[in-house]
């Protein structure tokens, strides 16, 4: 008697370790298994829609190369940081580049006004803009434009590799 319950234990052991080494971890939630609603941000929610609203206002401003105010223009990354310094006290890096890594990732489900819209080819980041909601976004596109809203999902920024940081 005592042989079979030490076999029936030694089978339910092996049973339980076998099962814990099939069972998949979780999967993740947002980035760094943060849930995208609740990520981590330096901003509050009252920030985020400020940056909202202050960017949008700053629509029609001109376009300039290394531009970082309202009175000499802006290029993409000169906007962003305007925006986020002067509404958030939050100074976010200068280049495109260095944006690629600022804050945290949010997947295209979690995004949130005040987040930022980051634009690829070939994996390299070439343009940024902030988020603003309902699929649009607030840029410095281009020499001789102005900084606009447009939508994710217009012809030409829907062929873009798409990132989204939340600061």
């Amino acid at each position: 008697m005592n042989i079979d319950i030490k076999h029936c234990l030694s089978v339910v052991s092996m049973a339980l370790l076998l099962g814990g080494c099939s069972t998949a971890p979780p999967g993740p939630r947002g980035s760094a298994g943060f849930d995208s609603a609740t990520l981590p941000s330096r901003l509050s929610q009252a920030q985020a829609d400020d940056i909202t609203i202050y960017a949008l206002g700053l629509v029609g401003t001109p376009y300039r190369y290394g531009g970082n105010t309202p009175d000499a223009g802006f290029d993409c990354s000169g906007l962003i940081g305007h925006v986020y310094r002067s509404r958030a006290g939050v100074t976010p890096p200068r280049t495109v580049a260095s944006l690629k890594s600022w804050g945290w990732q949010v997947r295209s489900d979690g995004i949130r006004s005040g987040d930022l819209v980051l634009f690829a080819r070939n994996s390299v980041v070439s343009h940024a803009g902030i988020y603003v909601g309902a699929g649009r976004f607030v840029h410095a596109p281009s020499t001789g434009g102005v900084v606009r809203l447009d939508d994710l999902n217009s012809s030409y920024w829907a062929t873009q590799q798409l990132a989204f940081r939340r600061p």
